[in-house]
C-alpha cells in the first residue's frame, strides 16, 4: 500500500520541531545543562546508540518484525532505511535535550558498595536471560529481541551506578517519562498514517491506545539508555578528581570503602 507520508516527513512533523525548541532553550534558558560535557555526552550517546541499534535493526527486518509503507522510505542501507539510521541519531538528540533543561549531579562519591554493582549487572543481565527465553516463541519474538538487546545495556550502566539513580530518580523519571510519552503518541500515528506496520504475528497482540506494548517498551528503554547514560557521565566527570585519585592510588579498590553509606 503506498503512503501518502513518509519516514522522512514524520522526523519533519514530529521529531525537527521539538528539537529545535528545546536547542533554543537549551541555549537562552540560564539554569539549562548546555557545555561541553553534557554536548560530550550526547555525542557518546548518539555514537552508541548507531552502532549498537544498527545490527538488531538489521536482524528485525528481515525477520519480518515490522516493515515500511510502499514509497515510505527513500532508500535502505543494508535492510534499515536511512530515515531509520537518522532517527538513532536525532532520538538521543530529543531526549538528551529535555534531559538539558533540568540536568542535575547530586554528590555523591564514585565509591559505591560492590553489593549494589553486583545487583544492578544481575538484574540487567536478568532481563536478557528473560528475552532469550520469549525468543523461542513467535508471539513473543520482538517483545524477546528487545528484553535480550537491552539488558546487556542495563547490566552495564546499573553496575556503575544503580546507587546514583536513588539519588537522581526525579531527574531520570522525568527525563524519560516525558519524550518516552511523546514518542509513543508520534510512533501510534506514525503507525495509523501507514509509515510502518508491526507484525501481529511477531507480537504478543496487546496494546496501549493502538500502539502495541513492543513498541511502547523499545521507546522506554532506548529512552532509558539515553537518559542513564549521560546522567552517569556527568556524575563521572563531575567527580574526575576523586577518579584520578582513585586511579593513581597504589593499593586501589574501586568499590570498597568502610566510611561509604551502604543503605
Amino acid at each position: 500500500m503506498s503512503v501518502q507520508y513518509g519516514y522522512l516527513a514524520f522526523h519533519l512533523v514530529f521529531i525537527v520541531p521539538p528539537i529545535l525548541l528545546l536547542g533554543w532553550l537549551s541555549v537562552r534558558r540560564s539554569g539549562a545543562w548546555l557545555d561541553r560535557r553534557s554536548l560530550s555526552g550526547l555525542a557518546i550517546m548518539i555514537v552508541l546508540a548507531v552502532v549498537y541499534t544498527t545490527p538488531w535493526t538489521n536482524v528485525m527486518i528481515p525477520e519480518g518484525v515490522w516493515w515500511y509503507g510502499d514509497g515510505a522510505v527513500v532508500a535502505r542501507l543494508w535492510y534499515t532505511p536511512v530515515e531509520e539510521y537518522l532517527f538513532f541519531v536525532l532520538q538521543p538528540v530529543l531526549t538528551a535535550l529535555w534531559l538539558f533543561q533540568f540536568l542535575t549531579v547530586a554528590d555523591r562519591s564514585l565509591r559505591i558498595p560492590m553489593g549494589h554493582r553486583i545487583a544492578g549487572a544481575l538484574a540487567g543481565l536478568g532481563i536478557s536471560v528473560v528475552g532469550w527465553g520469549l525468543l523461542e516463541t513467535t508471539a513473543t519474538f520482538y517483545l524477546g529481541s528487545i528484553l535480550f538487546w537491552a539488558g546487556p545495556i542495563l547490566a552495564i550502566q546499573w553496575a556503575f551506578g544503580l546507587t546514583y539513580l536513588r539519588d537522581v530518580w526525579p531527574t531520570v523519571l522525568v527525563g524519560v517519562g516525558v519524550p518516552t510519552l511523546y514518542l509513543w503518541v508520534a510512533d501510534r500515528v506514525a503507525i495509523g498514517l501507514g509509515i510502518w506496520e508491526i507484525s501481529g504475528t511477531h507480537t504478543v497482540g496487546y496494546t496501549l491506545l493502538g500502539l502495541p506494548v513492543e513498541e511502547a517498551l523499545f521507546f522506554l528503554v532506548t529512552n532509558v539508555f539515553v537518559v542513564q547514560g549521560i546522567v552517569f557521565y556527568v556524575w563521572l566527570l563531575d567527580r574526575r578528581e576523586e577518579l584520578r585519585a582513585l586511579v593513581s592510588a597504589p593499593d586501589w579498590t574501586p568499590n570498597v570503602d568502610p566510611d561509604v553509606d551502604r543503605s
